[in-house]
């Protein structure tokens, strides 16, 4: 009893260090915007502070579902899951005659949800990717309207690996099992993966700001520079390095995951630009009031979330199975 009370104030401990530090560096970027707003009227520190601004609201909602209750967090990330979900179908022009697929589409998230609560991870692994791919079409086909419906079909199945299946693998981190001599658990995996993509948002703008020149995709997105790329990837890598208690991976290891959450965080915020482009919107919606929509705010973690997850699942959980 007394051994499993000093490994339940351990793991306690090192969340409260890393809880302590998102906060700690959300209350010094606040200051910070705020005094350099003063000093300089002039400068343009609209989009900085949006963006910390939709993090402190992103950070508590993750936050405090993770230390509350683990219950809660499963709910908490469906709900995000369903928010995001409705965002983006809602702008994506489908037709009068999908309302009973999209249905369904609905109804997959508390599935997705639930089979990651109970840790069945052959089914949950298979459950969008397959049953709901085969399932979705055939719904579709017996509608009988088929203008149009390879579109439906294509991003109807495309919305629901991004915006549920994605995203759900944060709510695997939670029910992964424990590791001997691996103290932070799930919750830990999760505050890992979470600030490591809100501070590689955050470095890759703020080294684009200092020294971006050289632009990467500049039809999709303007503001992307391989300067403010490159200065992202380094520091997030270094700062996941210094955050490897959380997981329990070796030196190595953590570095090359690090690195990946860098690089698809990227790629994950470019698709999002693009299609935001393609339709011809600024945000995915209005949920969080003056900075968009929740999709605007996690659409990194769409990306990062698979990646993270099924790389510390293949190297520190491989005789799990199914």
């Amino acid at each position: 009893m007394e051994q499993l009370f000093r490994l339940d104030f351990i793991q306690k401990n090192d969340l409260m260090i890393v809880v302590a530090l998102i906060f700690g560096i959300l209350v010094f970027a606040t200051l910070l915007f705020f005094i350099v707003g003063k000093i300089k009227p002039q400068a343009n520190l609209t989009e900085l502070k949006s963006r910390t601004k939709s993090w402190w609201i992103m950070a508590t909602i993750f936050i405090g579902a993770t230390m509350i209750n683990a219950t809660i967090s499963y709910i908490a990330l469906g709900m995000l899951s369903f928010v995001a979900f409705r965002e983006l179908y809602s702008v994506l022009g489908f037709r009068e005659s999908d309302r009973r697929a999209i249905f369904w589409a609905f109804i997959a998230i508390p599935i997705q949800y639930y089979l990651a609560y109970i840790g069945w991870y052959g089914a949950y692994i298979i459950f969008i990717p397959i049953v709901m791919f085969l399932f979705l079409p055939m719904r579709l086909v017996l509608k009988g309207d088929t203008d149009d419906i390879i579109k439906s079909m294509s991003l109807l199945q495309w919305v629901l690996m991004l915006t549920v299946f994605g995203i759900s693998h944060m709510a695997y981190l939670l029910s992964l099992p424990e590791i001997k001599g691996f103290e932070s658990g799930g919750r830990g995996l999760l505050l890992f993966l979470v600030f490591l993509t809100e501070i590689n948002d955050v470095m890759q703008f703020t080294w684009g700001k200092l020294l971006g020149k050289h632009k990467i995709v500049p039809k999709v997105s303007p503001n992307k520079t391989w300067e403010g790329f490159m200065g992202g990837v380094i520091s997030t890598t270094i700062i996941g390095y210094f955050l490897a208690f959380l997981t329990p991976l070796n030196t190595t290891q953590v570095l090359f995951v690090s690195f990946m959450i860098a690089v698809s965080g990227f790629i994950g915020d470019i698709v999002m630009s693009s299609i935001k482009r393609d339709i011809g919107v600024k945000d995915m919606g209005n949920s969080i009031p003056g900075h968009g929509g929740v999709l605007d705010r996690i659409d990194s973690l769409s990306f990062t979330a698979p990646v993270f997850f099924h790389l510390v699942y293949y190297i520190a959980y491989p005789n799990l199975g199914c």
